[in-house]
C-alpha cells in the first residue's frame, strides 16, 4: 500500500489540484469499472473542492449518473439544516453534475421518530458491502477524522460498519459516521488538508502516532495526503 504526500504552495493550488485529479480519476474509474464509489466528506475545503470539480464538468468526459455517492460522516440535524454536510454538497455539484438519485446516498436526518442508532443501522444496511473507489478525508487540529475523535467513545473497537455518535466534542452533539473499519475498506484515501492550525494533526497522523484516528485510516491500494504548505509546516 503506497502513501504519498503532495505539498501545495497554498490552499487555491490545493483546491485546483483536489479538483483536477479528482476529476480525472473518476473518469478513469468508469473507464475501467463502470461505476466509480466516493465517498465524501465536508468543511470548508472539501466543499471548495467540489465546485472546483464542478466548474471542470462541462465537456469533460464523466458521467454523473456512474457516480456512487456517500458521506464519510453526517450531523444528525434535519434535512434542512445549512450545517448537514450532504446539503452543501449536493447543492454544488447537483446544477454540474447529471446525478441518478438511486446512487445518491446522504446519512439520514434527525426529520422524524427514527433514533439515531437505527438510523445509523439503517444506513450500514444501505452500504452493505461497498468499497469505496475514492474515501476523501479532512483532518481536525485534533486528528479526528470523519466523526471519529480521540479519546472518545467513537475510536472504541466495533464490528459496526456506522456509529451513532453521540456527545461528540464538536457541535452539534449528535452525528453519524462510518467506522475505522468501513473507512479502511477503502482503495484510495485521500487526505485533503489545509491550514497551519492542521500541522501539528498531519505530522502526527503521518508519525503513526497511536489512538490518533487520522493515523489509523489507510486506504488498500493508496493514502495520498493533499495538502497546502501550511498544512506541511511540521513535517
Amino acid at each position: 500500500m503506497a502513501t504519498r504526500t503532495i505539498v501545495h504552495s497554498d490552499p487555491e493550488a490545493l483546491i485546483q489540484s483536489a479538483s483536477s485529479r479528482l476529476l480525472e480519476r473518476l473518469s478513469h474509474l468508469q473507464s475501467s469499472e463502470g461505476v466509480a464509489q466516493l465517498c465524501l466528506t465536508g468543511g470548508r475545503i472539501a466543499n471548495r473542492i467540489y465546485r472546483g470539480l464542478a466548474e471542470q464538468l462541462p465537456g469533460s468526459p464523466l458521467d454523473g449518473t456512474r457516480v456512487e455517492l456517500w458521506w464519510g460522516d453526517e450531523r444528525f440535524v434535519p434535512t434542512e439544516d445549512p450545517d448537514r454536510n450532504a446539503g452543501e454538497a449536493l447543492a454544488i455539484l447537483a446544477p454540474s453534475l447529471a446525478m441518478d438519485p438511486s446512487r445518491v446516498h446522504p446519512m439520514p436526518a434527525a426529520d422524524g421518530n427514527v433514533s439515531i442508532e437505527d438510523s445509523a443501522a439503517g444506513y450500514a444496511t444501505e452500504l452493505g458491502e461497498t468499497t469505496f473507489d475514492i474515501c476523501l478525508l479532512g483532518v481536525g487540529p485534533d486528528g479526528h477524522v470523519a466523526s471519529i475523535f480521540p479519546d472518545h467513545p467513537s475510536l472504541e473497537p466495533t464490528p459496526a460498519r456506522v456509529l451513532a455518535v453521540h456527545d461528540s466534542p464538536k457541535p452539534p452533539p449528535l452525528r453519524l459516521s462510518l467506522s475505522l473499519a468501513t473507512l479502511n475498506r477503502s482503495r484510495e484515501v485521500w487526505f485533503v488538508v489545509s491550514g497551519a492550525d492542521k500541522a501539528e494533526a498531519v505530522r502526527r497522523a503521518q508519525s503513526g502516532e497511536t489512538g490518533l484516528p487520522a493515523a489509523m485510516v489507510t486506504g488498500q491500494e493508496a493514502t495520498i495526503w493533499l495538502i497546502d504548505e501550511d498544512a506541511a509546516s511540521q513535517l
